[in-house]
């Protein structure tokens, strides 16, 4: 497995354990990026709870599957997230209008793309999930 890109090898995990129904499934390495956007994506019910079950030589973390999740990845290159913007990408990486979340990267966090819109703020997209 390359780690190039951690969260798009966690993503890709988290979909191919779903597709085949299993309960559980374990990723590492683990970062607060990783752990922030699975924060998230619990949040919103995609997965379960998820926690860190060894600390040591990168993180081991086991996250509880629900079986909701569709389709997730990162985005790359990282586009630039304004409101004015924001329905261009929706489109683009969502199947439908209000179907499934944008997770972007501001000043103030990372966090959804409808938490952006209500703060008024922009960032970086860096994954979807529906």
């Amino acid at each position: 497995m390359s780690l190039n890109d951690p969260l798009a090898n966690v993503l890709s995990a988290i979909v191919n354990s779903d597709k085949i129904g299993k309960p559980k499934c374990q990723v590492t390495p683990s970062s607060n990026i990783i752990l922030k956007v699975l924060s998230i994506m619990k949040d919103n019910a995609y997965i379960g709870s998820f926690e860190i079950i060894n600390k040591r030589f990168g993180g081991v973390i086991e996250i509880n599957l629900l079986g909701r999740v569709n389709k997730c990845g990162v985005v790359k290159p990282r586009f630039s997230f304004t409101s004015t913007n924001s329905e261009k990408f929706e489109r683009r990486y969502l199947p439908a209008k209000g179907f499934g979340i944008l997770i972007v990267s501001t000043s103030k966090g990372i966090m959804t793309n409808k938490e952006a819109l209500e703060k008024a703020i922009g960032g970086k997209l860096i994954a979807y999930c529906y």
